[in-house]
């Protein structure tokens, strides 16, 4: 495997394993009705990563907006968690990685099992593992006004914690473009 990829994969397990210690397990969701009038307010920081979305990527970014519609939260929680996906997973929903991977980190947000975010069914399916990252999120004061990257830190607490303001301009306009479609 060539170095780079064998260093995100490394670092996606250790950002997994913190991660999945922080947050821990999920528990019920509250529902709330979705209302949105503005457009979703970026303030990206550094330099922007992005990258072309294949129809899976696409299907998990909606399903992740699906989610944040579902659990009561604006547009800027369906960008955090997009961002937060495209840093974690590229919006790949992976399965075990064998010998890549030294954690048992799975799913869209690289959740562990063993730290308490689900089965490993539970955190492959893009509904449940957004819920729990959103219980995650829903959890950090003042989540609304912080960076992107705070926030996202926080419910994860990656090795790599400016890692995610690289994805906020490209979740941005995923959100933008899915968010009433």
């Amino acid at each position: 495997m060539n170095t780079m990829l064998r260093k995100s994969v490394l670092g996606i397990a250790g950002l997994a394993f913190t991660g999945g210690v922080f947050a821990g397990p999920i528990a019920a969701h509250a529902a709330e009705p979705v209302h949105s009038t503005k457009p979703v307010a970026v303030s990206v920081q550094g330099a922007q990563s992005k990258i072309d979305l294949n129809d899976e990527q696409t299907a998990n970014a909606k399903a992740i907006i699906a989610a944040t519609k579902k659990a009561g939260l604006p547009e800027r929680a369906a960008v955090i968690s997009i961002a937060t996906s495209l840093q974690e997973s590229k919006l790949e929903n992976l399965g075990h990685l064998g010998d890549a991977n030294d954690h048992d980190s799975l799913g869209l947000f690289q959740q562990r099992p063993s730290s308490g975010w689900g089965t490993p069914e539970q955190i492959t399916n893009p509904e449940y593992s957004t819920l729990a990252f959103l219980k995650g999120l829903k959890q950090v004061d003042g989540w609304q006004d912080m960076p992107l990257t705070e926030a996202a830190q926080t419910v994860q607490v990656s090795a790599y914690p400016d890692a995610y303001a690289q994805w906020e301009q490209q979740a941005a306009d995923i959100v933008a473009q899915h968010w009433n479609s």
